[in-house]
């Protein structure tokens, strides 16, 4: 099926990225936080991939980042420092939690590129002032791309890239509808396979996946079973699909997702404007956002009860990577709010390299009360 394809980018992205560096003869720019305008940077004929978790054990951050830095911003330096991402001809990130900034930091003075560019997206979304001010950022990030490569990118190379990022929003939310049934025709890794391959291959190339996945989907005969209680992961980056595959294989189905690495990523599409930049920045803006932008007034919090009552969850596993400030900050409120809606919760706080089983009586005493609850 061609669900296997994702999975087979996601697991060999860096052979993925070096195959169509080789093809298309262009160059390939990592980032670090989903709130970098993908858009300007596929315009500019680069690909785009975003630097995600090796879950590798590691030892070689402790000269340049801080051990009580969380396990994703180490585990991304990790992968830098030893060459995991040699192909990459820039990178970028956008201003981010500490944690991850940090980690940009050390790799930009440890991986010397050829481009490397912090972009300053406001942290505080609720401003009146922040929607021109990323404006202005995006403009700036633009001229910085521009001077790179030696080449303008035009008004028309914007209106296509934006067409092509709004098309791949689009199929992934149709896939996401189709898991508001019970049973769903596909598993929650399985999803989130899907929107982290988007997030590391060609958009275009990525469009006909997923249309050839929603060809395949109702025809599907082994995806999950009916009666499986409905879980939803909301947190942290998340990028571990063996834990999503262990809590599936517990007798439960993950039908919904809050997370960078799923929904949030792809949740909102660009409104066209006549200012393709304006219209950009716009988007980045007005999607779900995450904690380090949404810490006046947790507008996120009714998007999740939103997601929630869509889904039918009848619980929800609250994802912490260890010392991520952020989302330490947001999951008491939210699992207050999730409980007094009558959503049971389960915190786990992870550490990307370690093993999955040190959850197993936790996950399964919560699969268990929940299938009592719901009986």
């Amino acid at each position: 099926m061609t669900l296997d394809r994702a999975k087979e980018i996601v697991t060999n992205r860096h052979d993925y990225a070096r195959e169509w560096k080789k093809k298309t003869g262009s160059k390939v720019m990592g980032y670090f936080c989903t709130y970098v305008p993908e858009e300007i940077v596929y315009a500019a004929g680069v690909l785009p991939i975003r630097v995600i978790g090796s879950h590798e054990a590691q030892s070689y951050t402790e000269p340049h980042i801080y051990t009580m830095f969380c396990p994703f911003s180490r585990d991304v330096l990790a992968q830098g420092l030893r060459g995991k991402y040699d192909y990459l001809d820039g990178i970028m990130i956008g201003h981010s939690c500490l944690h991850l900034r940090q980690a940009f930091g050390a790799w930009m003075t440890n991986v010397p590129a050829s481009f490397s560019y912090y972009m300053y997206t406001p942290a505080k979304i609720q401003s009146p002032h922040a929607k021109e001010m990323m404006l202005a950022e995006t403009t700036e990030f633009k001229k910085a791309v521009e001077n790179w490569l030696g080449r303008p990118i035009t008004d028309d190379a914007l209106d296509k890239s934006i067409e092509v990022y709004n098309t791949n929003r689009r199929l992934l939310k149709q896939i996401y509808e189709l898991r508001k049934a019970d049973p769903p025709p596909l598993f929650g890794s399985e999803a989130i396979e899907l929107v982290l391959s988007s997030q590391l291959s060609d958009k275009a190339e990525h469009n006909k996946l997923l249309e050839s996945v929603l060809k395949e989907l109702p025809q599907r005969r082994n995806g999950p079973q009916g009666g499986n209680i409905r879980l939803m992961i909301i947190g942290s980056e998340d990028d571990d699909t063996n834990f999503l595959r262990y809590v599936e294989g517990l007798g439960a189905t993950i039908v919904a997702d809050e997370h960078c690495t799923g929904s949030r990523y792809f949740w909102n599409e660009t409104v066209p404007e006549k200012d393709r930049l304006r219209a950009i920045g716009n988007r980045y803006m007005n999607r779900p956002p995450c904690p380090t932008k949404d810490w006046e007034s947790r507008r996120r919090f009714v998007h999740i009860m939103n997601m929630a009552k869509e889904y039918n969850i009848q619980g929800a596993i609250l994802v912490q990577q260890k010392f991520c400030d952020p989302h330490e900050f947001d999951i008491p409120p939210l699992k207050a709010l999730l409980e007094k809606n009558g959503i049971p919760s389960l915190f786990l706080e992870f550490d990307i390299t370690v093993p999955i089983g040190q959850f197993r009586t936790r996950v399964e005493a919560f699969l268990e009360m929940l299938q009592l609850e719901v009986v």
